[in-house]
């Protein structure tokens, strides 16, 4: 973005247009790469005079002005003085007062009795008193990140990002539908999908419309438009608030409008950090459930809907789909709700309490989680295992009274996975040839062999290697099931004991 004074627009017809830059306009962008790069070691006043001057002999001024900024973001200036500029003005000062300064000849002996306390000479104490201020500092180094072209298209960028600041509405149409939204979501912008005859279009809330956070999200909305820019074939048409009269823009694949190839679209994972937050904690769980990013499109009458997040169950096909509402303006929640009364699927809705919309949520049938600052997983996960009952109920109906097992030894888990249901779910069968050691099923005749190749005495590792030559993982349950514990004697090892 660039800053507003800078903002080149026509509004002819009573419209609203940013003033691109063209091919012609590579020179241009060269000489102001130029000037900076010439003027490494310089300091920033010298630079100022020349950019000045290559305004005056510009067609217009901004254009000089809006170019120079984007190169000064990859510029290093720093201060550079014989003496602390603060510590030579500290002395300056007091030796002023001590000397009564009002000629030169006065200030000049100030100025070698400050020195002379600060063991320097006087022309360098005079050097450094202002070298900290702007238009003294030096440029020391431009990490030019553009040719002149790419100048150019960075510059064309950054004026559309500019004019999209006092936007209150912007509709989009794109070819890429689908990454457009993954940016929108990623970067926290208020949106919503709405079918169209020609087909879907993305529908996001401008900054100028919301109540707070407004140059916040403002610089997240201008950025949407990379991910804009980056598909085949768009058009994006605009509502914007010009000091207080509204006026249309409109943008398509056919202006010069690309992404040079820096700043990525995206450094925000998540909508928010209420949404990583949570992501990172419900996925250090051990749980059936898999979290899934931005899943479906979910209709929505005559919009579409991509919730946050999608639960889907491990052993069935089964998603419950995940809405957190949090920043959102007053008619945003209400066109949420909207959606939310044709949304048929499942779906939990995590409610910002300050929103006061939880119990709009209850009446269409959607289950709401209140939450304050953050989403507590504990919450997510009761509601997920309502599900889960339901789930291990109807896997279990499915199953056999009785089941008899081939394998001798064999793992609950093992059989959940082979049976395709959860382990719940396996739990409520009766095993007739099987005892059941802690996780494990055993038939009685190995356990009956296990109880005469062991002895009490005998070296815990000794009893594991045994135990190993069974497939029998969990020695703790089988060594307890065969009445024998564990003496641990220091560092040494363990010891067989009956119980």
């Amino acid at each position: 973005m660039l800053t507003k004074d800078l903002l080149r627009v026509s509004r002819r017809g009573g419209g609203y247009r940013p003033r691109f830059a063209d091919a012609d306009s590579e020179p241009l962008a060269a000489r102001v790469l130029g000037t900076y790069q010439g003027h490494v070691g310089e300091p920033r006043q010298a630079l100022d005079d020349a950019l000045t001057a290559l305004e005056r002999e510009s067609e217009d001024f901004k254009l000089v002005r809006g170019f120079a900024a984007l190169v000064e973001r990859d510029c290093a200036f720093e201060t550079r003085a014989d003496v602390d500029p603060e510590r030579a003005r500290r002395a300056a000062f007091r030796a002023a007062e001590d000397v009564g300064v009002v000629t030169e000849r006065e200030r000049e002996a100030a100025l070698a009795q400050a020195a002379e306390r600060l063991d320097t000479d006087a022309d360098a104490l005079d050097r450094s008193l202002y070298a900290d201020r702007e238009s003294r500092q030096v440029l020391t180094d431009v990490d030019a990140r553009w040719t002149p072209a790419e100048l150019v298209a960075q510059y064309n960028l950054s004026l559309a990002q500019t004019a999209l600041f006092d936007a209150t509405e912007v509709r989009v149409r794109t070819s890429d539908p689908r990454g457009l939204v993954s940016a929108v979501k990623r970067l926290g912008l208020l949106y919503e999908i709405v079918k169209t005859d020609s087909g879907r279009e993305v529908v996001l809330t401008g900054p100028d419309a919301l109540f707070r956070a407004t140059r916040r999200y403002g610089t997240r909305f201008a950025r949407v438009l990379r991910a804009v820019v980056d598909a085949d074939d768009w058009q994006l048409d605009a509502t914007i608030d010009d000091r207080g009269t509204e006026r249309e823009m409109t943008l398509s694949s056919d202006d010069p409008l690309r992404a040079p190839g820096v700043e990525p679209v995206t450094d925000v994972s998540y909508d928010s950090g209420v949404e990583r937050e949570f992501a990172a904690a419900f996925e250090g769980l051990d749980l059936d459930w898999t979290l899934v990013r931005e899943p479906d499109l979910l209709d929505a009458g005559d919009r579409v809907m991509i919730p946050d997040f999608a639960f889907e169950y491990d052993h069935a096909d089964f998603r419950v789909y995940f809405e957190i509402m949090g920043f959102w303006t007053p008619e945003y929640v209400e066109k949420k709700l909207e959606q939310l009364d044709a949304v048929e699927e499942e779906l939990l809705v995590a409610v910002d309490e300050s929103l006061g919309a939880g119990e709009d949520v209850e009446v269409r049938d959607h289950r709401a989680i209140p939450y304050t600052g953050s989403v507590r997983v504990k919450d997510v996960v009761g509601e997920l295992r309502a599900y889960e009952d339901d789930l291990v109920d109807a896997a279990a109906a499915e199953l056999p009274d009785e089941l008899r097992p081939d394998a001798d030894v064999l793992t609950l888990s093992a059989l959940a996975d082979e049976r395709g249901v959860s382990e719940d779910a396996i739990e409520r069968v009766v095993f007739p040839d099987h005892e059941r050691v802690g996780r494990t099923l055993v038939r009685p005749r190995v356990l009956d062999e296990l109880a005469n190749d062991l002895d009490a005495g005998m070296a815990f590792s000794d009893a594991e290697a045994v135990l190993d030559r069974y497939g029998l993982s969990d020695a703790s349950a089988v060594l307890a099931e065969l009445g024998y514990r564990v003496a641990w004697e220091g560092l040494g090892g363990g010891t067989l004991r009956e119980k």
